[in-house]
């Protein structure tokens, strides 16, 4: 005859179960493992073209924002170097300061400028320079990141902090200025090559618009010069000037008694 079988009690904990299941003060002493570097994966390469921030080895800001002219102001300390943005050649050199508030003409509000024609055919130009580097003229040939001269304040930001004036246009003739002064908005440009996007290309922008306007468009903002110079010009003009001597008046000679000369 079989024994009978033992009663069990169901709330008796199953063999094993202590080591299935760890408790929390087993839980609380697992490590995990540290994470690895992130991976930096290069941003994707947008054109052929390789663009270097125009400003190097400074700290700088800059307005990201249309003001009355599609360029920019990049503030820099004097002496800070400003380089090519891209492969290209000189266009324009100039080396004189010659602009003077009681005139303001447009051609001269940038001071000491070097401008550029990239290799992708947009024209980049460096104004309010402080000193142009020796030896460069119209043709010669520079690489991204060549120094091209020094910030400074020349120009109509004479009373200003130094800062670098950059615009981005197509190429003209001289006569043209108010294209070299900027037509295209440079910011999301300059944001791209200050991160690393070194191949974000303005040409598309650049060639869209010189279709839409025409390669040399009808100047329509900050025109004209100063028609009136300002009293302390006008002043400085009087006294360059040579003062001419004024004749004193002639008397008539005396008549006579019988009333004639």
């Amino acid at each position: 005859m079989k024994a009978p079988a033992e009663a069990t009690d169901p709330s008796a904990a199953p063999s094993g179960a202590e080591s299935a299941a760890p408790g929390t003060e087993q839980q609380a002493g697992v490590r995990r493992p540290a994470a690895a570097d992130p991976v930096k994966v290069p941003p994707p390469e947008v054109s052929k073209y390789d663009y270097a921030f125009p400003v190097k080895g400074c700290d700088t800001n800059y307005q990201r924002k249309l003001l009355i002219i599609p360029k920019t102001t990049i503030w820099a300390a004097k002496g800070c170097s400003f380089v090519a943005p891209v492969d290209g050649v000189i266009d324009e050199v100039n080396l004189s300061n010659r602009w003077k508030p009681s005139t303001d003409l447009g051609a001269e509000r940038e001071g000491r400028f070097v401008s550029i024609i990239g290799e992708d055919g947009v024209r980049y130009l460096g104004g309010h320079l402080d000193s142009v580097t020796e030896g460069l003229a119209s043709g010669t040939k520079v690489k991204a990141g060549q120094v091209l001269g020094k910030i400074g304040n020349s120009g109509n930001a004479r009373d200003t902090a130094p800062n670098l004036y950059f615009a981005i246009s197509w190429k003209t003739g001289p006569a043209y200025w108010w294209v070299r002064r900027g037509m295209v908005e440079p910011w999301d440009y300059l944001d791209a090559w200050l991160k690393g996007n070194r191949t974000l290309s303005p040409k598309e922008e650049t060639f869209k618009l010189r279709r839409k306007l025409g390669e040399t468009p009808a100047c329509t903002t900050l025109c004209a010069a100063n028609p009136v110079s300002p009293p302390e010009e006008k002043e400085k003009e009087r006294k360059k000037k040579p003062t001419t001597p004024t004749a004193e008046p002639t008397q008539p000679p005396p008549l006579n008694d019988t009333g004639t000369l």
